[in-house]
């Protein structure tokens, strides 16, 4: 077996790993896009990422790896398969790592239903596509901005409802659709369509390191995993167990985080105040602080999650504006949020006095924005 190189040995490329991860504890987060020149780690992590990911329970002999713990993402042959069986046996295996070719079609993405055989024997036969191999598990596609844009489309559609419906004729199937999609790609060989681009949930852009120490290490650890890939794999051995738990541990508790009033007006005021297009960026910014949560073991997002969040979701939703082009900090995006929620209050008080004195001295109850 190809012995992967590990996660934790990677070199820098902070936002990149944490936009991996984030993705990792809540696949419902939208995926990520890694932009960058060659040679900057980006499938190495992708594929590094899967590797550490904790085992999954599966229902035994599914096509689809249907999770036997939840009913509702069942698919179709696993809940006609529940008719007939009380409980459905299930099986453990590792977190799949599914690699799509540029050349796919869509039939090849989300699998082909036989009509011939449905018409003349009335049975349905569904072939599965790369959507039901990467089910709960890590679908990574290199040079995604060569891919045909039907294609991706599809792609981003499942990633965001987690299902995959086909029909055909009047027939339909249904199958899962959870994964962590991972695009990769090199600018200098075109872009995305902007319509694609805001689908992604993240977007991140990395260069080589200038850090000579860093290249030195870069250079020492690719050459150590060259010459023994397994003895270097145990010395990182400690830290993707305790990364892996870590993940295993947040998404276990991600579902429980929850957010106030005044998190969903932080939000919104730092997404409106970056004249952020559509609502999209809102609800990613949204489900990404509270994988931030989760990962750090909390269940309360706080600003810093807000702001970590944004820091992933925003530059490349961002059209004009202040942080246009601009390197964009979590630190600046904190800050700006604490700036716009304290206007808020100041703004809320103003109104409050104005309402008093219009009154003439009743006293009205206002609610508060938070």
């Amino acid at each position: 077996m190809h012995t992967i190189y590990p996660f934790t040995a990677i070199v820098g490329q902070e936002r990149m790993k944490r936009a991996l991860i984030l993705n990792a504890v809540d696949t419902r987060v939208g995926g990520v896009l890694i932009r960058g020149e060659r040679g900057t780690a980006k499938s190495t992590a992708a594929r590094a990422l899967a590797a550490l990911l904790p085992l999954v329970k599966i229902v035994k002999d599914c096509r689809f790896g249907c999770d036997p713990e939840n009913l509702n993402t069942w698919c179709t042959e696993c809940k006609e398969r529940s008719l007939l069986i009380n409980e459905l046996p299930f099986i453990i295996k590792p977190t799949p790592f599914v690699n799509l070719p540029v050349s796919a079609t869509e039939d090849r993405v989300v699998g082909t239903l036989d009509i011939e055989q449905a018409i003349q024997k009335g049975e349905r036969h569904f072939e599965p596509g790369v959507l039901a191999h990467a089910n709960r598990g890590l679908l990574y596609i290199d040079e995604v901005n060569l891919l045909d844009d039907h294609v991706v489309d599809l792609l981003l559609d499942s990633a965001s409802s987690g299902t995959n419906i086909v029909e055909r004729e009047g027939i339909s199937f249904s199958h899962p659709a959870r994964f962590i999609l991972v695009g990769t790609m090199n600018p200098e060989e075109g872009d995305l369509r902007p319509q694609l681009l805001d689908r992604f949930a993240f977007a991140v852009d990395i260069t080589g390191i200038r850090d000579a120490r860093d290249r030195v290490l870069i250079m020492e650890r690719n050459l150590a995993f060259d010459t023994d890939a397994e003895a270097f794999r145990n010395e990182f051995l400690s830290s993707e167990k305790e990364l892996s738990e870590k993940i295993e541990k947040a998404r276990q508790i991600v579902g429980s985080v929850k957010h106030s009033k005044r998190d969903l007006l932080s939000i919104a005021a730092l997404t409106s105040s970056l004249n952020v297009d559509g609502h999209r960026a809102d609800l990613v910014i949204l489900r990404a602080a509270r994988a931030q949560a989760a990962y750090d073991g909390r269940t309360n997002i706080t600003d810093h999650d807000i702001a970590l969040a944004a820091e992933l979701a925003l530059p490349h939703r961002i059209k004009r504006g202040p942080f246009y082009q601009a390197e964009v900090t979590a630190e600046q995006l904190q800050e700006r949020i604490e700036n716009l929620v304290g206007q808020s209050v100041e703004d809320d008080a103003a109104d409050g006095e104005k309402t008093d004195d219009q009154g003439g001295g009743d006293t009205q109850e206002k609610k508060s924005h938070f």
